[in-house]
Parts: structure tokens; C-alpha cells; sequence
């Protein structure tokens, strides 16, 4: 899952290095994946109106439903 998330802002992002992604696990086996990134690449991670952030989150939840966990994505 980890390896998903940081693929997928490393293509949206200008300072693709500076992407690093920290998987956690939560109660009832739930994944909790952290997202961090450059300050100047917040707004086209988020996106406008969180879009972005909203496509990502469901794409992370579709490949978690396919591995019958649960995952939430926290993006800072």
C-alpha cells in the first residue's frame, strides 16, 4: 500500500524526492498511511477543492478493498 501511495503523488508532484509515505497499522488490522510532501507541492496533491486528495483516497481504497483491509490516508 505504501509503495501505491508514494507512486501516485510522486507522478503528481515537482520535488518527487521529497515524497515519503509512513504505513501504520491500526486497530482491527486497519492501514493508516501518512503522506508527506515539499510545501510547495500541497496545493497539487490536495488539489482544488481536495479533488485530488478525495481521487487518491479512493484509489488507495480500492486497492484496499481488493487486499480486504481498511485503509485511511492522511496527507501532510
Amino acid at each position: 500500500m505504501k509503495e501505491l501511495l508514494e507512486t501516485i503523488a510522486k507522478a503528481l508532484v515537482q520535488y518527487p524526492e521529497e515524497v515519503h509515505a509512513v504505513q501504520e497499522e491500526g486497530e482491527n488490522g486497519e492501514i493508516r498511511l501518512t503522506l508527506s510532501v515539499n510545501e510547495q507541492d500541497m496545493g497539487k496533491v490536495i488539489g482544488r477543492s481536495g479533488r485530488i486528495a478525495k481521487a487518491i483516497r479512493s484509489v488507495m481504497s480500492a486497492a484496499a478493498s481488493k487486499a480486504e483491509v481498511k485503509v485511511s490516508v492522511d496527507i501532510k
